[in-house]
This record gives C-alpha cells, structure tokens and sequence, in this order.
C-alpha cells in the first residue's frame, strides 16, 4: 500500500492532519481510540492509510428502548450505547461517510450495515463522498420483531461500496470452488455470491454485551471475500469489537473508534485474548477450478465423441449425474456445458 508522507490534507475540513504511519498497524498490534470516530479519524488516520471498512452505525431509531419491543434483558447488556436522533442523521451520515471515503485507499471497500427507517440519508451520503455502488445486499436474520399490521421486518441492508482510482480486492474463490455443488446440482459458489445472504444472528444469553453485535459469520465472509492477510481493516463504530475480533482472528490489521467508554474497556480487553489468526483453520476455502476449455465451442466431431461416451457410462451403469461428472473430467468442460451439448444431441 503506498503512502504519502506522515502529514496528509484533510479534504473534508481544510486542515492538516497528523495521522499514524500505516506500518504502525499489524495483527500483532491492533489499534483502537476511545473518540468520536469523526474527530479521532481527523486526528489520528491519514488518507488512503484504510484498505476495508465494516462498520454498524447507529441506526437512528431509538436503540437505546429496543429491548422494550424484543422483550429482552439488558442485564448483562453494557451500559452507555450512544444513539443519534433522527433529525440529525442526514448530517451525522455525511460526517463520518466523508471521513470513511478520505481514509480509504484508492479500490478500498466500504461495507455498511443499516436498517430501512434512515437508509435514504446514508444512500445520499455515500453519493455524496464520490464512493461507488458495487453492491446492494440484504442480509436476511432469524426472529425479526413480530408485528399483526404489517409484514415482520428480518432484514438489514449491506451497503457495499469502492472508493475509485486502484484495483478492489475480490477473492472470488475464496469460499467454494467454481464447480462445488449441492445435492440438487446447484452451485455452491453462485448461492455464495448471490446477493441476499441469509445468516442468523448469535445469541449469548448470560454473558456480558453490546447492545448489538453482527455475526461473526457474516464478518468473516466479507473479510475473506474483501480482504488480504494484513490489510487494515477499521470500524468507525466498533460497539461489540466484532469486526476487529474477526479481522485480528483472520490475519488482519485491526483498528478503530467507539466512544462509549465502558465498552471500549471491556472489549479492548476480549480482543487482547485473541490469538493472531486463530480463525483461518475453521474458514472454509476455496479455489479456482474452472474448467480448462470453458467457453472453447464444440465441434461436430467433439458432440459426437460426447455422445459416444455419455452412452458408454450409462453402458455401465452410472446413472446421469455420475455420467456427467465423469464427462467434465474427459472433456475439461463446465457442467452446464456439458448438460447443453448432450441436449443439441437429444441425450
């Protein structure tokens, strides 16, 4: 990652800023400011010093009284969760947006979760930074609040976002293989990729809290997916530590803001008892497996080959599936390919 000197222009305030060097942010040392993420970004982050951001705003709907509607106890939920109100959100958005964009290096991400009541302010806000739409995903959780006038609300919204002018990172195999397929044939890797992602929420009754904290399943498929053993990774609202836990379990350099000062000590301690990488040995994985002459056309002579040696494996008694997997192996075709080529010869 290439930096300029240790002093950068802040373009969002007109001002210099000191910011820490890059080389200061390892797995080793993870690095977290107990500040309002706006000014401790100003201060302490220079531009383009950030390769991914995953962050979980406030979401401006009174977060504070939610567990009157989710009949939940807040006994051993941390005290001091800091909401933002609604008529402040436009502009809270477009504070701590600009400061993300500024941070980022050129083809760096940008992954925020938000809920509907205020998502028009953050889409304009993110319109605004210049950033660039790659993705809009829905992440569909289990146990929504329950509701006898409208449909149950069980989704976030995942707004993912590059910042122009490098390469992003996009691991495309990172999880499933190009040819893995479930038992009905379908494909692992496309189901992976699709862009409504359904992953439950984690419930950790009895123990000590954030008021909200994201899966650790989600965390790490953005991080395999978005990211590279090293990178800084920031959260402007770390609440739960949740992505920094993740990235420092991944590889990844941690670092990042929470202003409630009773969570900021309780989760700098949990993140200090993680060991550097300790996550990538439970991480599925996945590799690039296309077949060699994908998209190559068929000739005459090669469907008739095809046709000739799909009968001789049903010959011998495998039935369709195994045929076919025999079939790609032969023929260093896709699946798809090969379902096509024995349709234009009627098998």
């Amino acid at each position: 990652m290439s930096m300029a000197g240790v002093v950068s222009t802040n373009r969002s305030a007109g001002m210099p800023v000191r910011g820490t060097r890059v080389s200061e942010f390892t797995p080793q040392r993870p690095k977290f400011w107990c500040v309002d993420c706006v000014a401790g970004a100003r201060r302490e982050l220079q531009d383009g010093c950030v390769d991914l951001i995953v962050t979980d705003p406030p979401y401006g709907i009174d977060g504070d009284t939610l567990h009157k509607h989710y009949n939940r106890k807040e006994r051993f939920v941390i005290d001091g969760y800091t909401e933002v109100s609604r008529k402040d959100y436009a502009d809270f958005s477009r504070r701590w947006i600009r400061e993300a964009a500024r941070v980022l290096r050129p083809g760096g991400s940008l992954y925020v979760l938000s809920g509907y009541t205020n998502l028009l302010d953050v889409l304009a806000a993110l319109r605004e930074s210049g950033l660039r739409e790659v993705n809009h995903i829905v992440w569909k959780y289990n146990f929504g609040v329950w509701t006898e006038t409208k449909y149950v609300s069980s989704h976030y919204h995942i707004l993912y976002y590059e910042k122009p002018g490098g390469p992003r990172t996009f691991h495309q195999f990172s999880r499933f293989c190009s040819q893995e397929r479930n038992d009905a044939g379908g494909s692992l890797l496309y189901q992976d990729l699709e862009d409504v992602w359904s992953i439950k929420r984690e419930y950790k009754p009895g123990q000590t809290k954030n008021k909200n904290e994201l899966p650790r399943a989600l965390l790490a498929k953005i991080l395999q997916y978005s990211s590279d053993p090293e990178d800084v990774v920031c959260d402007f609202f770390l609440g739960s530590f949740a992505t920094a836990k993740v990235a420092k379990g991944m590889g990844r350099s941690a670092i990042g803001f929470e202003i409630n000062r009773a969570a900021f000590k309780h989760q700098e301690r949990q993140v200090e008892k993680i060991e550097v990488g300790s996550m990538l040995p439970s991480l599925r994985e996945g590799r690039d497996d296309t077949p060699r002459k994908k998209g190559e056309p068929w000739s005459r002579e090669l469907l008739d080959d095809l046709a000739a040696r799909f009968r001789a494996h049903r010959r011998a008694g495998c039935n369709k599936k195994k045929a076919m997997e025999f079939l790609q192996e032969e023929f260093e075709r896709g699946r798809f390919s090969i379902l096509k080529a024995l349709e234009r010869r009627g098998l």
